[in-house]
């Protein structure tokens, strides 16, 4: 069973986001690849963060960067 966190839960535990910050990357979730990785689950006008397939999402963001 993933666990599903709303965007407050998931910053207050994961305090290096804020709010904010993910309210904008999840706003961008089509440009970014965040919706591609499934991370984002909707159910309504709800929004919650799998958190595996967000910190998985991650790890992809980094794998471009240093040589």
């Amino acid at each position: 069973m993933p666990t599903l966190s709303t965007v407050n839960q998931f910053a207050e535990r994961n305090q290096a986001f804020t709010t904010g910050g993910l309210r904008a990357l999840i706003f961008n979730e089509h440009q970014n690849g965040l919706a591609k990785s499934g991370a984002i689950v909707r159910i309504g006008r709800k929004v919650l963060i799998d958190d595996a397939k967000f910190f998985a999402w991650i790890g992809d963001q980094n794998q471009g960067g240093a040589k």
